[in-house]
């Protein structure tokens, strides 16, 4: 009897049909390097460098020690979490939130991002995604079985997406939009005139608006604003915020989603049947966290705008068109003529031993520009230039 050959493991389409994870590979090899002895730069993924502020880890030690709170955390957060988010929001941009049904804590901005086109996309409907972006806007929405149409952020439009040039067609089967202001990784900000348009664009089109606001606490002169100071936008709109960044708490994973009571419930029905929360002592030090922001992150802005000046300062007196970014820790930078994004990280990589993004990792239209990020001291953020510098690019 003839023996049958089983097949061996075979991946799933929608696994299949996407890229390598951007910053995976970009770690596999900025640990090669490591591993050859070299001295590495890196200023590839953008991860704080500082530790978190010691009044979050002693909350944190305080809270681990309360035994009731090592059992399963409540899906919709500790009200007294919810209750904090809520009076953060209402200092910061005077919104007025009700803790119990508009806010969502999650396990990290990403999460969030990625379980929210469960909610509200079957197949073939269209999410509109900006281009470059985060590359979860674009997995997961096609994980939820939707169609993907690119909006280019066009330099032009100071990296804003030309609503004009989106087909009537496309519109019409519209039920998600994307945003990222602050951007990542353009570093790019929008104003309320910007977010009142995208309110109305979603109003005309019946469509949903998910603002990715991860870099909100992280700009340097004028504070980033809010789609939801928009009148009446929470009924469209929700708002994905972290403390990842704010705090200097990227391996936490605490964050949360802020709109319209049906759209958080939307949302924490996937949640509810995917995790069971984050671990409430970790939801007692970010209350301690969004409670101290007035104090806690001041510093931390400052030491990023520091960096900022000595580094993009530095690449414009070796001949690098680099724009000042208003917010985030990214700087978002032209490639000279004749490299592609590609190329010229491989080149500061194998010649200058300093790890930097590529920008077509986060999209066909951005293979004209690298990212860097301004994770590193200053010192080292100096010798990066350097280093660039004796490469006569």
């Amino acid at each position: 009897m003839a023996s049958t050959v089983r097949p061996g493991f075979v991946k799933s389409d929608r696994l299949q049909k996407l890229p390598p994870y951007l910053f995976a590979e970009i770690d596999k090899k900025k640990k090669a390097a490591i591993a050859q002895g070299r001295d590495v730069l890196n200023l590839g993924v953008g991860d704080p460098d500082r530790p978190t502020p010691a009044a979050i880890i002693k909350s944190l030690q305080k809270h681990v020690e309360n035994s009731k709170f090592h059992q399963y955390a409540l899906d919709q957060g500790a009200p007294e979490l919810r209750r904090s988010i809520a009076n953060f929001c209402a200092k910061r941009y005077g919104i007025e939130l009700d803790p119990e049904t508009e806010i969502l804590p999650l396990i990290g901005s990403k999460e969030g991002i990625a379980h929210f086109p469960l909610a509200v996309l079957n197949p073939g409907d269209y999410a509109l995604v900006p281009d470059p972006c985060y590359p979860v806007y674009r997995s997961s929405s096609r994980f939820a079985g939707g169609d993907v149409h690119i909006m280019p952020l066009r330099p032009e439009l100071g990296f804003q997406p030309d609503f004009d040039a989106i087909p009537a067609s496309v519109y019409n089967k519209t039920k998600l939009m994307f945003l990222n202001y602050p951007n990542n990784p353009t570093a790019a900000t929008a104003d309320l005139g910007f977010f009142q348009r995208v309110f109305d664009l979603a109003e005309m089109h019946d469509f949903v608006v998910a603002q990715d606001a991860a870099y909100n606490e992280m700009y340097f002169d004028e504070p980033a604003p809010s789609l939801l100071q928009i009148p009446g936008a929470r009924d469209r709109t929700i708002e994905f915020h972290s403390l990842s960044k704010t705090f200097n708490m990227t391996g936490w994973r605490v964050g949360f989603a802020i709109g319209g009571a049906p759209l958080i419930s939307a949302l924490g029905q996937v949640k509810s049947n995917t995790d069971s929360g984050i671990f409430t002592a970790i939801q007692f030090a970010a209350i301690t966290a969004l409670d101290e922001y007035d104090t806690l992150t001041p510093p931390i802005r400052a030491l990023y705008k520091e960096r900022r000046d000595a580094f993009v300062d530095g690449l414009k007196k070796i001949g690098f068109d680099a724009p000042t970014p208003q917010a985030t820790f990214y700087v978002w930078i032209p490639c000279p003529k004749g490299y592609t994004s590609t190329e010229l990280c491989s080149l500061l990589l194998d010649q200058a031993d300093l790890v930097t993004t590529p920008g077509r990792g986060f999209g066909e239209s951005a293979d004209g520009f690298i990212r860097a990020a301004l994770t590193v001291e200053t010192p080292r953020l100096v010798e990066a230039v350097d280093r660039i510098a004796k490469l006569k690019i």
